[in-house]
């Protein structure tokens, strides 16, 4: 059974005797370069994509190449399958899926979320140490090429209700719709309809609470869920028009298996708003988009959100979510409370990625939730975010495998 099978199996019907797919949530790129060094044969090193195609794929680009030093930035993520692709720009592994049997991963349809014109790529400093410029996003960020980790945010194109409106009427026009396809829309599409893999509508930065942080940053979207909750309303209901209007245009030309809301709303130890922020300026717009997808036929729609949102899971249902990832164990998420509770909720994730590197005991007993849960269905087991940089090969390897033995032996 090839990837998209399994998932459909798994997630969408439960089945209990159809083994997972074979997926981690990634690596870091400077963790890929070790593994390499402790014996990963290099057959496909990953590469930072340098087309600029949409936001979703390629917010970071202009950060990532500006290193052109010939290996993986140290701050970049690694596809692993568990994570959609493309997305960030992020690398895509083939070594690490090839030497250990994993399977095709998750593929994002590549379509203009956001901003239409995107903005251009401005440089405004760069030096030897750091890369302060403005992304196709409109967030004005640095990236520091020593440290070389994810671009931090310095402005926000929303500051303000004139910010928005201007926002909204010249790169957030319902009558723009098919300019939102990137030019290689017909190869795309032609992959889309022949797949043996899973193809995920939504992710980046399609979410309510993601969305928001990343186009206002934190401290004003707290603010003005109090000082100015029509300008967060009419943001949330723009883009949910604009959404849809989107994903109509996709689903009239392909299907898809998986929907992700891309929210990150949690932190280690809970999350970053309150429950009745969630019902105001959450719900309302999780109701009519889970409502528009359960129409179309999606049946698998996911939250990826890190950090400890177990208090999260009731609101997250009630908005017509069916799926959570990556579920922080290292945050004190625990899968087989989150299945007893809520037998029906899809789960991918949940093992403790820090504790891979205690070596093969440790591994041995982080791997006894993941196999319980699996007992149920519903469930693809793989680390619950980016595998740590203190992870040896050897030790990976020996995870891996034994959790591959564990799948193959569902019956």
């Amino acid at each position: 059974m090839d990837s998209r099978g399994k998932f459909l199996e798994v997630i969408v019907n439960f089945k209990k005797n159809v083994s997972p797919p074979k997926w981690e949530f990634g690596y870091w790129g400077c963790l890929m370069d070790r593994w390499y060094e402790e014996g990963l044969p290099k057959k496909e090193y990953p590469h930072v994509p340098k087309r600029i195609t949409t936001p979703s794929a390629s917010i970071a680009n202009k950060a990532w190449n500006s290193l052109r030093r010939g290996r993986l930035p140290k701050g970049i993520a690694v596809d692993g399958g568990g994570l959609y692709f493309p997305g960030n720009n992020f690398a895509l592994d083939k070594d690490v899926m090839n030497t250990l049997d994993m399977d095709l991963g998750q593929i994002l349809v590549n379509v203009n979320l956001l901003f239409c014109p995107m903005f251009d790529v401005e440089i405004v400093e760069e030096d030897e140490k750091k890369l302060i410029y403005i992304d196709i996003d409109g967030v004005k960020k640095v990236f520091l090429k020593e440290s070389e980790n994810y671009p931090s945010p310095i402005t926000y194109p929303i500051t303000d209700r004139q910010s928005w409106e201007y926002l909204k009427r010249d790169r957030l026009n319902l009558n723009n719709i098919k300019e939102r396809f990137p030019k290689h829309w017909g190869s795309l599409l032609e992959k889309y309809k022949n797949r043996d893999y899973p193809l995920v509508l939504g992710g980046f930065p399609n979410g309510y609470f993601g969305m928001l942080s990343h186009l206002m940053g934190y401290e004003n979207m707290f603010l003005n869920y109090y000082d100015n909750p029509a300008l967060i309303h009419d943001v949330q209901k723009t883009f949910t028009n604009l959404w849809i209007a989107v994903y109509s245009e996709v689903l009239s030309q392909t299907d898809v298996d998986l929907f992700v809301f891309w929210e990150d709303m949690s932190a280690g130890k809970g999350p970053m708003i309150s429950n009745s922020i969630i019902e105001e300026f959450m719900l309302p717009y999780y109701k009519k988009m889970t409502d528009f997808l359960r129409g179309k036929g999606i049946k698998a729609i996911f939250v990826d959100t890190d950090g400890y949102c177990m208090e999260l899971i009731p609101l997250l249902m009630k908005g017509g979510i069916t799926g959570l990832y990556p579920i922080e164990a290292g945050c004190g998420m625990d899968i087989v409370k989150i299945r007893k509770k809520y037998p029906k909720l899809q789960l991918m994730g949940g093992i403790p990625k820090y504790e891979i590197a205690f070596g093969p005991k440790r591994i041995d007993e982080i791997l006894i939730p993941a196999k319980e849960v699996l007992k149920y269905g519903g469930y693809i087991p793989f680390g619950d975010h980016l595998i740590s940089p203190g992870v040896s090969w050897n030790d990976f390897k020996y995870y891996r495998q034994t959790l591959n033995n564990i799948l193959e032996n569902i019956n």
